[in-house]
C-alpha cells in the first residue's frame, strides 16, 4: 500500500507561473512535480499548466508520515477547505489553532487531516476509495481542481489526497486506513467529547468483538477539542483477514453513539 511519506502542499498555480518554479519554491524536483500530477503526455503537453489548476508539491523533509497542508489562495474560506477535505470546521480550526477562524490569509498554510497515496498500476478511484474506507464523492472533491486528476483515469505514480477518517467532532490519525494493526498498534487523533472521554472498540468483518468498547481520554474536555492517544488492547483473535476500529462518544442522555468514525484495517 504505497503511502507517500513527508509533507506535501497543494498548491494553486498563479498567472506565470511554470513547473519549474514551483518546484524550486518549494525545494522540490521538476521529476516528482510531473509525476504527481500527470505532467506528460498523453495527459497533457510538458509543462503546461494552467491559473486556478492545483497542484500537489512535494516538500523536502524528513517526516516519515504523511502529511497534507493546503496553500491558501484568493476566495478559501475555513468552511471550503472543510467542504473539500471532508472535515469539521472547528476541526480544523482546533488543529491549526486559528484564533480568528472567519481570517486566512493568502499563502498561508493551512494542516489538512488527510495523507497521501500514490497509485499503483491497475488502480481505480473505485478501489481506493473502498480500499481506504472513503466515497468516490469525498475523493472527487479533495482533488478537483487537480491537474492530471480524471476520476476515471489514474496513471502510476499519480498522487491522490485522501481525506482521514473523521466526523463532526473526531478524527483518527492512526492508523491509517488499511493499515495493519494488532494488540498494541497506536491508536491517536483528536475529539471533542463530553467530559473528554473517547471511545473505541475493533471487529473484524464477520462482526466477532476483537476489542470490546474502551475509553481512552482526551487531552481536553468539550467543547475544546483534545488529542487522544491508547494502544489497541484486544479481547480475542479475529476470525477475518480485515476488519473496523471504531471510535466514538456515547450521548449522555440516553447513551447512544454519537460521532461514529470507522477505519477499515488488516489484521
Amino acid at each position: 500500500m504505497p503511502i507517500s511519506p513527508g509533507t506535501h502542499a497543494v498548491y494553486t498555480v498563479r498567472p506565470g507561473d511554470s513547473p519549474y518554479a514551483i518546484a524550486n519554491a518549494f525545494g522540490s524536483s521538476l521529476e516528482d512535480l510531473e509525476r504527481s500530477n500527470a505532467l506528460y503526455p498523453p495527459v497533457t503537453d510538458p509543462g503546461l499548466i494552467f491559473p486556478g489548476q492545483k497542484l500537489l508539491v512535494r516538500v523536502p523533509g524528513t517526516s516519515q508520515e504523511s502529511v497534507v497542508l493546503h496553500q491558501v489562495t484568493e476566495g478559501d474560506t475555513l468552511y471550503r477547505l472543510a467542504e473539500r477535505y471532508s472535515a469539521g470546521v472547528d476541526m480544523l480550526a482546533a488543529l491549526n489553532r486559528l484564533e480568528r477562524p472567519d481570517i486566512l490569509a493568502v499563502a498561508q498554510l493551512v494542516y489538512i487531516p488527510a495523507f497521501v497515496y500514490e497509485a499503483e498500476p491497475g488502480d481505480s478511484l473505485w478501489r481506493i476509495a473502498r480500499r481506504f474506507g472513503a466515497s468516490l464523492s469525498e475523493l472527487t472533491r479533495a482533488n478537483a481542481g487537480r491537474a492530471g486528476f480524471s476520476p476515471d483515469v489514474l496513471y502510476p505514480g499519480y498522487k491522490l489526497v485522501i481525506p482521514l477518517p473523521s466526523s463532526t467532532n473526531i478524527v483518527v490519525f492512526r492508523p491509517l486506513p488499511g493499515s495493519r494493526v494488532a494488540a498494541g498498534t497506536p491508536l491517536a487523533g483528536s475529539a471533542r467529547a463530553f467530559e473528554a472521554n473517547v471511545l473505541y472498540r475493533v471487529r473484524d468483518d464477520a462482526g466477532r468483538i476483537v476489542a470490546r468498547e474502551r475509553a481512552v481520554t482526551a487531552a481536553e474536555g468539550a467543547p475544546a477539542i483534545g488529542a487522544f492517544s491508547a494502544p489497541l488492547v484486544f479481547d480475542a483473535s479475529p476470525e477475518t483477514p480485515a476488519g473496523a476500529i471504531q471510535v466514538y462518544t456515547r450521548s449522555a442522555m440516553d447513551g447512544s453513539i454519537r460521532d461514529l468514525v470507522e477505519v477499515p484495517v488488516l489484521f
